[in-house]
């Protein structure tokens, strides 16, 4: 499976749209990036594109209704719970902010992510 790399100004954009809040960390994940809120994944880049986790279904699928939003990941294994944002917001960084937004209090609500112990050697 291809994993494609986000252009600089992809990764530039993301961090300007993921908000400064507790618990809230921007960290590198299969060579793009992320953003994680207690340790649950909210927001990502796969590529160039940029996708966030909608744990409610409802929600998701009134993103999934806009044009040109869509699913978030490989084409032959789209990741569940995520969505596309559309291409065309780019250039609209407030809209991409308020989805982030919305992902994030979903997100937020999920208990923290639980680190699993690392196996010993041997």
């Amino acid at each position: 499976m291809h994993v494609p790399r986000p252009s600089q100004e992809t990764q530039d954009l993301f961090r300007t749209l993921i908000p400064e809040a507790s618990g809230v960390q921007v960290k590198p994940m299969f060579a793009n990036l992320a953003a994680f809120v207690n340790g649950n994944m909210f927001a990502g880049l796969f590529g160039d594109s940029i996708g966030v986790r909608l744990p409610d279904e409802a929600v998701r699928e009134q993103l999934l209704a806009i044009d040109g939003a869509g699913p978030y990941g490989p084409a032959e294994r789209p990741m569940g719970g995520y969505v596309s944002l559309p291409e065309a917001w780019r250039d609209d960084p407030d809209r991409l902010r308020e989805w982030i937004g919305v992902a994030l209090e979903q997100v937020g609500r999920m208990p923290p992510k639980q680190k699993k112990p690392r196996k010993a050697a041997g």
